[in-house]
């Protein structure tokens, strides 16, 4: 069973670690990456104990494509002379 419900505006982004983070009450990090999220999981897990997290998280927003903020139906075409 999950220790905690978190939702992930209550997790920090760790740039070292390039994972969202919440404390664990052993003292380390629950961690769980961009792409893990992207993939549906929902597991945050702390790597020095057993404990683990159960992320709240709109799985649409890490599926946009950050390379490509622009939908395809607004982009206009541009004409070169």
């Amino acid at each position: 069973m999950s220790y905690d419900d978190v939702e992930i505006e209550d997790m920090e982004w760790n740039q070292e670690l390039q994972a969202y983070t919440y404390p664990c009450p052993c003292g380390d990090l629950f961690q769980i990456t961009k792409e893990d999220l992207k993939l549906g999981e929902e597991i945050a897990r702390c790597p020095s104990c057993s404990l683990y997290i159960t992320v709240i998280y709109n799985i649409e927003d890490f599926l946009q494509d950050s390379h490509n903020p622009i939908q395809p139906s607004k982009q206009q075409s541009l004409t070169v002379a």
